[in-house]
Formats: structure tokens, sequence, C-alpha cells
């Protein structure tokens, strides 16, 4: 039986800002199928390597592959098996939430329309698609952001910071939402300086610090081989995580 490859590998991937090194020799694996968690303080990374995989970021050094395609060679065809939401998902205000899917199926192509109404209703918003996204809270606004996403019927879904903002009631929506994408058979990329979220979205995860991989693991729902549960290096660095002023080399970005 072939074993399908990881959504997700990175090798070496380096990237350098002049003399500033935002990500140091990173060697990322995410497998297929699960909701993933990217941990780090502000300023540890996260969205340094998330605009490489989803190649608006040229790496400095390394490579990336997605779902065993090398992004550098053939990037058009990985990448369209990607959806992602990176910092905050942005609409025509003045436009329903059905219309601003319209919008964004009509430049992805005819295979994309079909796809709105399902992808409205995966995400809770099928009641609320005729509203104005000038009227719609945060929670909703991410959920239409995932829907978004959806339209391109991605093997893989890429959160940036998704939590940032929403009330507890979004919150439980929106990790509701994550594990019903994963169940399906989907990889979520979840990143986010809280630890907490994390354990309780993601059954897999990888700590960055400074722009380097300190620790990775997965559990038995992750992968089909046996494999412990999250280790616990994870613990320490993850607090520094929880509290990004008292994390050493905090950068401007994240």
């Amino acid at each position: 039986m072939t074993t399908a490859p990881p959504i997700i590998e990175t090798r070496g991937l380096t990237k350098r800002f002049g003399n500033r090194t935002a990500v140091s020799d990173l060697n990322l694996t995410v497998p297929v199928g699960c909701a993933f968690g990217f941990l780090g303080h502000n300023g540890a990374g996260k969205t340094t390597v998330i605009r490489m995989l989803v190649s608006l970021t040229k790496p400095s050094a390394g490579t990336i592959r997605i779902a065993g395609r090398s992004l550098a060679e053939h990037r058009e065809q990985a990448l369209a098996q990607v959806g992602a939401i990176i910092e905050e998902p942005r609409f025509h205000s003045h436009l329903t939430g059905r219309e601003n899917l319209r919008v964004i199926a009509a430049a992805r192509g005819p295979a994309a329309q079909p796809r709105i109404e399902p992808a409205l209703e995966r995400a809770g918003l099928r009641d609320r698609g005729d509203d104005l996204v000038g009227t719609y809270s945060q929670g909703m606004r991410q959920r239409l952001g995932i829907a978004r996403c959806l339209l391109a019927d991605p093997k893989l879904v890429i959160l940036d910071e998704p939590m940032n903002g929403l009330d507890p009631s979004g919150i439980l929506e929106l990790r509701a939402l994550i594990a019903g994408l994963a169940a399906e058979g989907r990889t979520v990329f979840v990143s986010s300086h809280l630890l907490d979220e994390i354990e309780k979205t993601c059954h897999a995860a990888a700590v960055i610090d400074r722009g380097r991989l300190i620790a990775q693991g997965l559990d038995r729902r992750a992968d089909q081989r046996p494999a412990p549960p999250l280790r616990p290096g994870l613990r320490e660095p993850s607090r520094r995580a929880q509290h990004p002023d008292r994390a050493p080399g905090r950068g401007p970005g994240k």
C-alpha cells in the first residue's frame, strides 16, 4: 500500500531580510488529514513561514513540497490544492457574503461556481449569505474566509492566527469548523501564539522560536504509524509563546 506524502514538507527552509534571519533551516513535516498547530510567540516567524508556503515570499534557501509537489518547480499545481487566510480575511463590505463569493468564484473559473452554496452551508452562513459583510461579526468574517477557501476544494487550508479578536462563541464555532474540515480528510494548518488553543483545536503540532523549529509532535489520530502524543518538550517553549513580552528575540513580524 502506497503511503501518501506529507501535505507540507520543508527542508532547510530559510528566509533572510538583509542581515536578519527570520526563518532558519526549518524542517517541517505536516501529515495529511489532521488539524495541525503551528505554535510560537509573536515575532517567532510563523507568518513568514506561511507566506513562503503560499509563494508570497521567496525563500532565501531550502525547499517546500506541497502534497509531494515541489513548490519551486510546480507552483501552480501545488497551490491549486491550497486555500489560505493570511492575517485577516478581507472582503467588500458593501456586498453580501454570497456576492463576495460570487466575485471570487468568477475569478477562479467555472468549477468554483457550484461550490458557493455548499461552502456557505459548511461555514454555517447559509442563512446570513444575503446580509452585507459590513454587518458581519469578526467570527462570521473568519468563517466567510474559510468558505472562500473552500471554493477551490482544497486539500490544505492554512489559517494564520484565526482566533484573534473572536469572542468565546466565535472561538467555539471556529473550533468546530476546523474539526469538521479535518474529519473530511483535509489538513488544516493553524498558526497561533496560544498553547491552550492549539491543545483544544489540534492533534498534532510544531513549535517555532526565533525562526527555528524547536519541537514537533504527532499523535495517533494524525498518523497511522505508532507515535507518541505531543512530547513534553512542547510545554516549555509554548509557555513562552503565550507570553510574547517575555520571549527573547521578539521581532516586528510574526
